[in-house]
């Protein structure tokens, strides 16, 4: 079981919900709700893994039953960052049938995609197991659920990359390009850091690793190294800067680049290729 991280705000959660149910409601509500379903009806059900995985969102599902009926209970029978087997009833639900009907789709969209992200990244969490490295997301992320499948990604055990541009100097191919080179980018940017920003380098090549290793960057990150490569890198750098392996990351490859010795592999399929979880939501 991966320890549940700390839960998001609500404030950041309900406003994606929100929307993401006006989006589903249209202009005049779930009009097949409103045409089959007495207005006084009650309904429980269950919201159910069909596959197992690792939970997360249980929020998210609470939050969109939540603002249809706010009469409406939700009892969990599980927490995020808990692995569960297929037909685990993850919470039951008790209230307005409409209300559980309008927000049924918004809930199992939002909970599967991120139970699929936690799950996903669990599997790479298992594959480097035993070695130094741990695992991290990038910001290929869904627009707008950032937020959320950040928190998915560390309910599966992962650690989070910069949230966005403005969380840490990170000096990519383009801006080395721009600025004529690994030191000159380097040096710029650490002239204009605050004592609170980290700097970060990408390179793609051993080259360019030995010109940005003097200018001791937080974190060099070695972009599609070959493995050979990767163990040489460690070499050089001696421990002396954090080293993150980037690109062509699979399940296939992670466990040989890991045990080279880096510190953190960042794995974009962990958000922009995670199939979501089959959760469903069934009577009780």
């Amino acid at each position: 079981m991966t320890a549940a991280p700390s839960p998001l705000p609500e404030i950041l959660i309900e406003p994606v919900v929100r929307a993401a149910l006006a989006e589903d409601l249209g202009r005049a509500g779930d009009v097949t709700s409103l045409a089959c379903i007495d207005a006084d009806a009650i309904m429980k059900v269950q919201f159910v893994a069909r596959q197992a995985g690792v939970v997360a969102g249980l929020d998210c599902a609470r939050i969109a039953i939540v603002l249809m009926d706010p009469a409406a209970t939700f009892e969990p029978f599980v927490a995020d960052g808990d692995h569960v087997g297929a037909g685990a009833v993850l919470a039951r639900v008790s209230g307005d049938a409409r209300a559980i009907l309008s927000a049924e789709r918004v809930a199992l969209n939002l909970l599967g995609r991120l139970c699929g992200i936690a799950t996903l990244t669990a599997a790479y969490v298992k594959a480097v197991e035993g070695t130094h490295a741990r695992i991290t997301d990038t910001r290929k992320t869904t627009p707008g659920l950032r937020a959320l499948e950040k928190y998915a990604v560390r309910c599966g055990g992962g650690l989070n990359h910069r949230f966005g541009l403005d969380d840490a100097i990170l000096i990519k191919d383009n801006h080395v390009a721009a600025r004529g080179g690994v030191g000159p980018a380097l040096a710029r940017a650490k002239a204009a850091a605050g004592h609170l920003t980290p700097v970060e380098v990408e390179v793609d090549s051993l080259a360019q690793l030995d010109e940005a290793l003097p200018y001791a960057p937080d974190v060099i990150m070695l972009d599609n190294f070959a493995p050979d490569a990767l163990v040489e890198a460690v070499r050089r750098a001696g421990g002396k800067v954090m080293l993150e392996a980037s690109g062509g990351v699979s399940l296939q490859t992670v466990r040989a680049i890991a045990e080279t010795g880096v510190d953190v592999i960042s794995v974009g399929a962990l958000t922009h290729s995670a199939p979501a979880l089959d959760v469903g939501l069934d009577a009780a």
